[in-house]
């Protein structure tokens, strides 16, 4: 069983070439952020996927507002 809260803090990191997991995590209503056709194991996907979200929130959190960058409305 999982926490109901649980699924709302998931990230599916990739789906694995084999047809259940693709079923799991369409059952779950959560999308892979990497489809890379592998089905190597020992969470592989999660290693790639890691470094995207690492990214994604560095560039987030260091990007400038328009204000901050001076670019006007105009």
């Amino acid at each position: 069983r999982l926490h109901p809260t649980g699924l709302a803090h998931t990230i599916a990191a990739h789906v694995s070439a084999e047809s259940g997991h693709r079923r799991l995590l369409e059952a779950l209503g959560l999308p892979p952020l990497l489809d890379l056709g592998m089905r190597l194991g020992e969470g592989s996907g999660a290693c790639l996927a890691v470094n995207i979200v690492r990214s994604a929130l560095e560039c987030h959190a260091r990007m400038a507002s328009f204000a901050e960058a001076g670019v006007s409305d105009k």
